[in-house]
């Protein structure tokens, strides 16, 4: 993908292209985002990461400059995406999370007007065959897949050159091949200098795609780094456990004091437990034998390094749903 064809000189090199300090947003009463401070830098991929009802979608309006901060500071490229949203808009890219295309219009249409919007558009032809649009560019929006929307919506986000792409859920619905496509154009942007602000329920897109994380909880930051920062947890591994028949309800715990107090035991689901800490050949015969003696019978019983759905799920102490 090519880069932007101009951007301004005004701009330092070295300042993020994304600054959020102390932002707070209100629902009423609700406090959807608690003094939240966070960075993107650019010419990177950044994934902001949070359980529904984080504040991570409040959080990206307010830099795509549909709301505006009620407490706090944000800026885009250095500018205020209210105040200077005039100037911003050209030099962003967004993917709306529900579509921002027309229900009766069709799908070449649809992205060709967007196209006809800015000054340097990237060429049609070629967007639409790389995100397999062709097949489906005389179907009018409503009758589209979902994968199809959200390759549809994508390329309505980039097809102006944006500096900054915001990017959410960009391959939900999507089959393999289409996403395994979007990864690489997403990639390929990167290369290219645009920054990309991506938000996924997909835990392995985050840990593949982002340089940095960024995860929110209750509207807060609660955990920031590149992904084999935020997994290494110095050193830990986990144990998964995935049985054929649900867990007894005291089960974590119990597993935890044939362990010792040194693991994290987590109750995933009823059928699956993860065990986070020091753990080697020896743990895994301390939870055969734990199975035996509590009539559990394993399907699965695997020793490996964190994963960021294990991190996250420690974290926030939730599971990520779409």
């Amino acid at each position: 993908m090519a880069p932007p064809p101009d951007v301004p000189s005004s701009d330092a090199a070295d300042r993020p292209a994304v600054e959020i300090d102390g932002l707070v947003m209100r629902y009423g009463e609700r406090v959807a985002v608690d003094q939240l401070s966070l960075t993107v830098e650019r010419g990177s991929i950044t994934a902001v990461l949070g359980p529904n009802g984080a504040g991570k979608t409040t959080t990206l309006e307010t830099a795509e400059g549909y709301r505006r901060p009620q407490a706090g500071r944000v800026r885009v490229l250095g500018l205020d995406p209210v105040a200077d949203r005039r100037a911003l808009l050209p030099r962003i890219g967004v993917m709306l999370q529900g579509g921002g295309a027309w229900s009766g219009v069709h799908a070449e249409e649809m992205l060709g007007h967007i196209a006809r919007l800015h000054a340097h558009p990237l060429d049609l032809g070629v967007l639409s065959e790389r995100l397999g649009l062709g097949e489906c560019g005389r179907t009018p929006y409503r009758r589209l897949s979902g994968g199809q929307q959200q390759r549809l919506g994508l390329a309505m986000a980039i097809v102006g050159r944006p500096e900054v792409a915001f990017v959410d859920e960009p391959t939900a619905g999507m089959d393999p091949a289409a996403r395994r496509t979007t990864w690489e154009l997403l990639t390929e942007l990167r290369t290219a200098g645009v920054t990309v602000v991506l938000t996924t329920h997909y835990m392995d897109e985050a840990e593949r795609l982002a340089d940095r994380i960024h995860i929110i909880d209750h509207g807060r930051l609660i955990a920031s780094g590149t992904p084999l920062e935020l997994t290494r947890g110095g050193g830990s591994a986990t144990i998964r456990l995935v049985v054929t028949k649900p867990f007894p309800p005291d089960a974590a715990q119990s597993l935890r004091r044939a362990l010792g107090e040194q693991v994290e035991v987590t109750l995933l689901d009823e059928l699956s437990i993860v065990v986070t800490g020091p753990a080697d050949a020896s743990s895994l015969a301390v939870v055969s034998r734990w199975c035996e003696a509590n009539d559990v019978l394993p399907e699965s019983l695997t020793l490996g390094q964190r994963t960021l759905e294990d991190v996250f799920l420690e974290l926030t102490g939730r599971k990520i749903a779409s």
